[in-house]
């Protein structure tokens, strides 16, 4: 009994100690997200008085009418979309045919691609060999440098190849007495039962693509190919000019471009708020069944 007893208390206070390590931990990583929020909501005049904030100090608009009057934003929203939402769909169909076609044992010349693929995740060109390889491709200031040079990832295909590896091949060679060929079964059979991993991917991707503002910094010239993170990035650069040179003058900072930073960051992390919530489910199963193998 007594034994029972400090196990109860042994776990109490395992539990306690845990919850409020979380607890504190959780609040570190999201009263910042918060703060943004909230400023965000706050007025012109009450983001001059710098400081952490747990409600909007005059609580207005005028930042997202600022930023929704500019259509160079909605520009770079949709531009983000489109990139996004092509990027995942290519990445992960074009990962998920390489990765079928390497799950296979007796496909010719697996070792020498599996020995190429592997020499990728630790060795690249580098920026310069890339940018030279990019412009020869004809991709410099055009769309489709977001999508081609991201159709294929190793990394990725691994984790779809050992989930492919899971299904049994009776459900192949069912198929197969039944007339049906290879793309038929890749598209009717392997792709609806792997969604776990292919929502995992699309996941990954997703978010890399939404954030990505480095391929526009790169190869991207024109403003009118700029996704919303790039949009971003100028208006943080913006501000930081402008504050070099207030505090050069002696002036005092103006606020419109924080406010338009503020509002701009809350605008461009909402989607990704919204669509984790439906492949969240999804997450945890297509990395641990895709990742171990029995």
């Amino acid at each position: 009994m007594a034994k029972k007893r400090n196990e109860v208390v042994e776990d109490r206070i395992f539990n306690i100690v845990n919850i409020t390590l979380l607890s504190l931990f959780t609040v570190i990583i999201f009263y910042p997200i918060w703060n943004i929020v909230v400023q965000s909501f706050s007025s012109l005049d009450a983001l001059a008085d710098s400081g952490l904030r747990i409600w909007p100090k005059e609580f207005s608009f005028e930042s997202y009418k600022l930023v929704f009057n500019d259509e160079t934003i909605w520009r770079s929203f949709i531009i983000s979309v489109l990139k996004t939402v092509l990027g995942v769909l290519t990445h992960v169909f074009f990962t998920a045919m390489v990765a079928y076609g390497m799950s296979k044992s007796n496909i010719f010349g697996r070792n020498i691609y599996t020995a190429l693929g592997i020499g990728t995740l630790f060795f690249s060109g580098g920026m310069i060999p890339t940018y030279l390889l990019i412009r020869s491709l004809g991709l410099l200031d055009s769309f489709w440098v977001y999508i081609i040079p991201s159709l294929f990832s190793y990394y990725d295909m691994i984790i779809m190849m050992n989930f492919f590896r899971e299904i049994p091949d009776s459900m192949e060679e069912a198929a197969k007495m039944d007339g049906a060929g290879v793309w038929k079964i890749f598209l009717r059979i392997i792709l609806p039962l792997s969604m776990p991993v292919l929502a995992t991917i699309a996941l990954f991707n997703g978010v890399f693509q939404w954030n990505d503002y480095m391929t526009a910094k790169l190869y991207i010239s024109s403003e009118a190919l700029y996704p919303i993170q790039m949009k971003l990035y100028e208006i943080i650069v913006q501000q930081e000019a402008a504050n070099m040179q207030n505090v050069t003058a002696s002036v005092v900072i103006p606020t419109t471009s924080q406010s338009v930073q503020l509002a701009t960051i809350v605008i461009a992390t909402i989607p990704i708020v919204m669509v984790y919530p439906f492949l969240q489910k999804y997450f945890m199963s297509g990395i641990m069944i895709g990742a171990v193998k029995e």
